[in-house]
């Protein structure tokens, strides 16, 4: 997934509004959002390719209110192909009953069989306590990109962010562009679960940067070019799936995902909820 914008207890209604695309080669097998039969409380879409580790997931929630998502970190020079699949960590973090800040903890030297990654992880479990935390196994140092050794805790304050292929809040021009469109699309939500599709608008926008707004991520210049735009579209590669999350503060919640192929529109979803420990709700999902 490369472009996550989330609001994290910025909203009078929400706890969570996440508005995501997840950008991949059209060749890898992959299934839409559904509840996992061997997990049965994890709402998430699948990874189906054959890798190294537990193919896991790029975004999911969980009916316990548990939040992940993952982007990788780009820099090709450091790619290493025998590294476990990232998958695996947010789907780790889905079916284990740890904290944010404790799976960090726990987890620190796993860090180091993967690729470049960027982590995000909310626990809405205890609404008086609950925490949201970011973390990645990456650190820029000057205009490189360099592992990180010490996993100092990151808890993440009220508020608007984006996150692409770098660190959080690196203003590449697609955060840029499209977190202003989402603080206005959240400013204009009425808290009511309606009107998904502004958010699947600002989604689906393939404008590109300029050559001079662009990063150097060591790809070419054309592919920089490409991946500047929120929706991706290229022969071989493009945004797979758009999804958007919104948890209300009653534990009420609706993820939609969007799908899409190297021909367009392939699936939609929509599926609600309330979370099994919401706080005076008699329901359960």
């Amino acid at each position: 997934m490369c472009l996550i914008l989330f609001a994290w207890n910025s909203h009078p209604d929400y706890s969570l509004v996440v508005a995501a695309n997840r950008d991949e080669f059209y060749e890898r097998d992959t299934e839409g959002i559904s509840y996992w039969e061997e997990h049965p409380h994890v709402l998430a879409g699948r990874d189906r390719a054959d890798v190294l580790g537990s193919p896991g997931t790029w975004l999911g929630f969980t009916k316990t209110g548990k939040f992940s998502a993952l982007t990788n970190v780009r820099a090709p020079s450091e790619k290493n192909p025998d590294a476990r699949t990232r998958g695996e960590l947010s789907l780790l973090y889905l079916t284990g009953n740890q904290s944010p800040s404790n799976f960090i903890e726990t987890n620190t030297k796993r860090f180091s069989q993967y690729n470049g990654f960027n982590l995000l992880m909310a626990d809405l479990s205890n609404p008086q306590n609950a925490e949201m935390h970011w973390v990645s196994n990456r650190m820029m140092m000057g205009q490189n990109v360099r592992p990180r050794k010490i996993f100092p805790p990151q808890p993440l304050s009220p508020g608007v962010y984006g996150l692409s292929n770098a660190m959080l809040d690196t203003p590449w021009p697609k955060v840029n562009h499209r977190i202003s469109a989402f603080a206005q699309a959240l400013a204009m939500d009425s808290g009511q679960l309606k009107n998904t599709d502004q958010y699947l608008k600002l989604l689906a926008d393939t404008h590109h940067a300029s050559d001079s707004e662009l990063p150097n991520t060591g790809v070419s210049k054309e592919w920089e070019k490409a991946l500047s735009a929120a929706f991706i579209k290229t022969p071989s590669y493009g945004t797979r799936s758009s999804t958007v999350l919104r948890v209300r503060k009653d534990g009420h919640f609706e993820m939609v995902e969007r799908r899409f192929d190297a021909t367009g529109t392939v699936g939609h979803d929509v599926i609600t909820g309330a979370l099994s420990t919401a706080p005076g709700s008699n329901l359960s999902v």
